[in-house]
């Protein structure tokens, strides 16, 4: 079959399918971290009616078409990569959109397609197993291995250099509403393990702050009992929610002027500063495996800093989109550095 030049079979041709639509899902994985199920859905069923049909054509073709071109290859993709996928998401490796993109992949590209293009043969480079699942699999990490490097790069010939500017790079604390990632920060320096900002937006929701009113009169919203009554609902975290929020994050009852902060030095004596605890309580959530102190500590950090360091955390959607189309192009690359 012939479209627009290029030759293959109907099954190879109409996986193709694939690719647009895992564009648009890294698309909205960087965008927004959220990538609905609803996306797999068609592409599994696509996956598994081209996958029935390559397998008839393989019956009927007759020779080793069946077992060593379709068979073998199927079985690693739907035995190995498929158990791949779930084991790093069991252990969390990675999310759930990921693991399903991967599940995806297996069983839509179980076998290596071949598109011709006049004299051309796409992929390049293949492999003696012949899965095309696995190739997009280690193309895949080689590419998440490259991104910390170009990363790294990109900080140095800013002169930015830190321990931690292989995850992430500095921004100002205006633009971390809009922002994705985790802080890099505490009170005491870079950490890997600092607050993710989709708790920090659930947070500010669920007390009806915006950061500028927290960084504002940080003293005042120190104190757990400026807490709101009824606290409005946190969301997701996501930085496109739809949420309308009430209140300015509580009142003291006890300090009828709006314009006077608590004492600064009695804020160490408070039982949970930032009423981080009440918060995690009151929506029976970890918010992404957020802490009390975690909280605190990210609060105090964007309280006072005018820059702050953070990981974008780059949807691991991206290097496997990166990993088909190289797959498609090149094929494997860890084959073609090793052999």
């Amino acid at each position: 079959m012939t479209v627009s030049g290029v030759s293959a079979t109907s099954p190879d041709l109409l996986r193709l399918v694939a690719v647009p639509v895992f564009a648009w899902a890294a698309y909205r994985d960087i965008e927004t971290r959220r990538v609905s199920s609803a996306v797999w859905i068609p592409l599994s069923l696509l996956g598994a009616a081209l996958l029935a049909w390559e397998g008839w054509l393989s019956w009927t073709a007759g020779g080793t078409a069946w077992t060593y071109e379709f068979l073998i290859p199927t079985a690693i993709s739907l035995g190995v990569v498929v158990p791949i996928a779930y084991l790093f998401w069991w252990f969390g490796g990675f999310g759930g959109a990921d693991a399903k993109a991967l599940l995806v992949l297996a069983v839509l590209f179980p076998t290596f397609p071949e598109y011709a293009l006049g004299s051309v043969t796409l992929p390049l480079e293949t492999t003696r197993i012949g899965t095309f699942s696995f190739t997009i699999l280690t193309n895949t990490v080689l590419v998440g291995v490259a991104l910390p490097l170009a990363l790294a790069v990109r900080n140095a010939a800013a002169g930015r250099i830190a321990p931690v500017m292989f995850v992430g790079w500095p921004v100002s604390w205006d633009r971390i509403p809009e922002t994705h990632g985790r802080l890099l920060e505490t009170p005491t320096g870079l950490s890997r393990g600092g607050l993710d900002l989709d708790a920090l937006r659930m947070y500010l929701r669920w007390r009806g702050l915006s950061l500028a009113d927290l960084r504002e009169r940080p003293d005042r919203y120190r104190d757990p009992a400026t807490l709101p009554d009824e606290p409005n609902p946190p969301t997701d975290g996501a930085v496109t929610a739809d949420v309308s929020v009430r209140g300015d994050g509580g009142a003291l009852e006890s300090d009828p002027d709006e314009d006077r902060d608590p004492d600064p030095a009695s804020a160490a004596e408070y039982d949970d500063p930032w009423g981080a605890a009440a918060f995690l309580d009151d929506i029976d959530s970890s918010a992404y495996g957020t802490t009390p102190e975690t909280l605190r500590e990210g609060l105090e950090v964007l309280a006072e800093e005018e820059t702050v360091w953070i990981s974008p955390g780059t949807p691991f959607l991206v290097p496997i989109f990166v990993g088909l189309v190289i797959a498609l192009g090149y094929g494997d690359l860890l084959f073609g550095i090793l052999f």
